[in-house]
């Protein structure tokens, strides 16, 4: 917390140190640095976990070793997550509206088109709440993206209209997509938003019946909505901005 991390990365964090911990079966004090390298060297070669989740393991770990621990050990210094050159999967236009038709929670249905419409992250999406919403302007307000950055991106009216639509369902004070409550509790009673996984798994079951054989994901639709944008004419900078990127390199991506 001292360190200024979001809640979500202290938990990415929490959780690398607690799988190290209970891989060995030991105290994470009480591991040595030879069996941290052996540890890194079973992620990368016996688990291939992803480069992300690589690089995640080990700013987890040497935060807890560096700093809680204070041990300057040279093998963290050493590993280093290899680098991975690939391109984003995107879906066209049409693919999105067709995925998006096969979505049957009108919850899940809203919110991935407003993440895709917005060009959202998922948690982004996920945690709006009903006062970002400035229909006279037609802008949505994202609060504490990646970096604790808000920002603002444009509304279109399609996507206005549905969120005013659900909210009507529920109308909660706060949230515009409150998490699901228990039966009898009405959803304006909710005390949080709703949470990924039900939407991770709406999307996948949609994904599938829609037809299409591409690997998407929820964040496929951030990643389509940037292509739109730049295969439209719109200008990388504007891209960059609306994305919440800090460097350009990033957005450069969609180049590709």
């Amino acid at each position: 917390q001292l360190r200024g991390l979001s809640e979500r990365t202290q938990e990415t964090y929490l959780r690398h140190v607690r799988q190290l911990a209970e891989y060995y079966d030991s105290s994470p004090d009480q591991i040595s640095e030879e069996e941290l390298r052996q540890y890194f060297l079973y992620l990368e070669n016996d688990k291939q976990v992803a480069a992300s989740t690589f690089t995640q393991a080990l700013c987890g770990i040497k935060l807890f070793y560096e700093h809680t621990l204070g041990r300057e050990w040279a093998t963290l210094d050493l590993i280093r997550p290899r680098r991975e050159k690939k391109l984003p999967v995107v879906l066209s236009v049409a693919e999105v509206s067709q995925v998006l038709r096969c979505v049957r929670r009108q919850r899940y249905r809203v919110c991935l088109g407003t993440i895709y419409s917005c060009g959202l992250r998922t948690q982004e999406g996920l945690d709006l709440q009903v006062c970002d919403i400035d229909g006279d302007r037609m802008m949505l307000h994202v609060r504490r993206g990646k970096g604790a950055k808000d920002r603002y991106v444009p509304l279109t009216e399609y996507t206005l209209k549905a969120l005013r639509q659900y909210w009507n369902v529920h109308r909660h004070a706060e949230w515009l997509f409150p998490a699901p409550t228990q039966p009898g509790i009405p959803l304006a009673n909710a005390t949080k938003s709703m949470d990924s996984r039900g939407m991770q798994r709406a999307f996948q079951i949609a994904l599938q019946e829609s037809g299409i054989q591409k690997p998407a994901t929820v964040k496929t639709l951030r990643h389509s909505y940037a292509t739109h944008l730049l295969e439209a004419g719109v200008n990388l900078r504007v891209i960059q901005a609306y994305l919440g990127h800090s460097s350009p390199k990033t957005t450069a991506i969609y180049t590709h």
